[in-house]
């Protein structure tokens, strides 16, 4: 008998956001003959029972789980998502003696320390298209499974790693969408995903998608993702967020899938919103991106102090910030600079500077972030363990409280952030104070809460998107600010 594969999605958050992962990796076990079914807890209200059942029905060959985020990422709140996860795999362990296998961009970032915190029998880091039908095919013909390109396994006391597969995306089969119910995530979710590219050779020094995509970009090409744009059209959904790294790396590739999306008319039946980095954002490519569909961009702006941005290896200026609020004006597009204030060497005078530049610049919002999450292998995660022992560090702790799981926490799996001491006390309400009340700002006060700029249950998205509002996050607050 042939392999099946049991993909299950663990992530319960509203509004609900589609496992865009699981539709790429079905496509792959389909193209290789493997039975793929879906248990999706999002939409389940009793999760222990809907897994009970569906358990009682099959039996896998394995059960593939997918992990999209370890937390919130959100000094504010500190949400930590991993102990829900652990119990539904708990719940799971319960019901079938299959192999439980888990992946995703969130637990690529954590492979050995999530393997140690939760009773599954193999991880896959990076790439799960191919690695998973693999280990699928090997589990039936009682091979050798540790050739599986990115399989984390136990030996004995020791969490055993191989390389992740990193190889090309553009000879995948092509996506089908077809695993998940992609309409009912647009009805509930208000939008779609779409991969152009994966990976990340930008060098921020706390950012995690390096680690979990792979440091080298690579890229679909233009035919398939306008192809996929297509396919989820004649399911009923006309709005999508790409979910590249950034959009416009490399900015050859940007230009060619607009030209396509332009070719295939999908400009003129979708809106979409994407990621981009401020470095080379050109009039050009603004216009190119409006003609194609698009309808808002997030910058990683990050600062508006040029200091900050060498600190945080950041590879523009202050400068290039004005230069793409005039081409998104120009190309009639809506914009917004996502902050990340609080990082090594952080003041409150460039501070200062940031939240002053941004109110000249007057993009259409400003998302403001208060504290670094730190990621282990990035280069900050190196550089808080060269400043002298975590527990101690005056930059994860203040006198009156911890900035997250500082201490027992030696991998930083657990939430915690970097917010740098030199701000001193108080440095929320001086960012409170600096923004004003300006209504462009995304920033989390006593009257309005985490849901000012946090998308984790955030009741106000979802009744917002009940009511039909449709797009990025960002951009329906914005609507819902304006009355719009």
């Amino acid at each position: 008998m042939g392999a099946e594969v049991l993909l299950v999605n663990c992530n319960r958050l509203r509004p609900p956001v589609a496992p865009l992962g699981l539709d790429y990796v079905a496509d792959v076990l389909h193209a290789q003959g493997i039975r793929v079914g879906l248990l999706d807890l999002c939409f389940e209200s009793d999760p222990e029972t809907a897994i009970a059942e569906r358990l009682g029905e099959i039996t896998p060959t394995l059960v593939g789980l997918t992990l999209r985020n370890t937390d919130d990422c959100y000094l504010a709140s500190g949400e930590d998502f991993l102990p829900e996860f652990v119990r539904l795999v708990d719940v799971m362990r319960r019901h079938t003696e299959a192999p439980l296998v888990v992946g995703g961009s969130g637990y690529s970032v954590f492979p050995g320390p999530i393997l140690a915190a939760a009773d599954v029998d193999y991880g896959i880091r990076g790439d799960g298209e191919i690695a998973l039908a693999m280990l699928a095919q090997e589990l039936v013909g009682e091979c050798e499974v540790r050739r599986v390109p990115g399989l984390v396994w136990r030996d004995g006391n020791e969490v055993k790693s191989n390389p992740p597969g990193l190889g090309p995306v553009e000879g995948l089969p092509g996506r089908t969408r077809s695993l998940l119910d992609n309409r009912r995530y647009f009805v509930e979710g208000g939008q779609a995903g779409i991969e152009t590219k994966r990976g990340c050779d930008r060098s921020c020094v706390y950012c995690a998608d390096p680690v979990g995509k792979g440091r080298r970009v690579r890229m679909r090409s233009p035919v398939q993702v306008g192809d996929e744009f297509a396919t989820l059209l004649a399911q009923g959904i006309d709005h999508f967020h790409l979910c590249d790294s950034e959009f416009n790396v490399p900015m050859e590739h940007a230009l060619a899938v607009c030209e396509e999306l332009a070719r295939q008319g999908i400009g003129e039946r979708a809106r979409w919103y994407t990621y981009a980095t401020p470095e080379g954002f050109t009039l050009e490519l603004a216009r190119a991106m409006g003609k194609a569909g698009c309808v808002g961009i997030n910058f990683g702006a990050d600062s508006g102090d040029d200091r900050m941005l060498a600190e945080l290896g950041r590879d523009f200026r202050a400068v290039d910030l004005w230069g793409t609020a005039e081409a998104c004006r120009e190309a009639g597009l809506l914009f917004m600079y996502d902050l990340l204030l609080g990082g090594p060497g952080e003041t409150r005078e460039s501070v200062a500077r940031t939240i002053e530049l941004m109110k000249q610049i007057s993009p259409s919002r400003v998302g403001v972030s208060l504290g670094v999450r730190i990621y282990e292998g990035t280069r900050l995660s190196e550089s808080v363990r060269a400043e002298g022992p975590v527990e101690s560090n005056p930059n994860l702790r203040s006198m009156h409280r911890l900035r997250g799981a500082v201490e027992d926490n030696a991998d930083f799996l657990a939430p915690v952030f970097y917010l740098s001491s030199e701000l001193g006390d108080g440095a929320a309400e001086y960012v409170a104070d600096l923004v004003g009340g300006d209504e462009r700002f995304f920033f989390p006060t006593a009257e309005a809460g985490t849901e000012a700029y946090n998308y984790s249950d955030n009741e106000r998205l979802v009744e917002a998107i009940k009511q039909g509002y449709r797009g990025a996050y960002w951009d329906i607050l914005r609507r819902l600010s304006e009355g719009d």
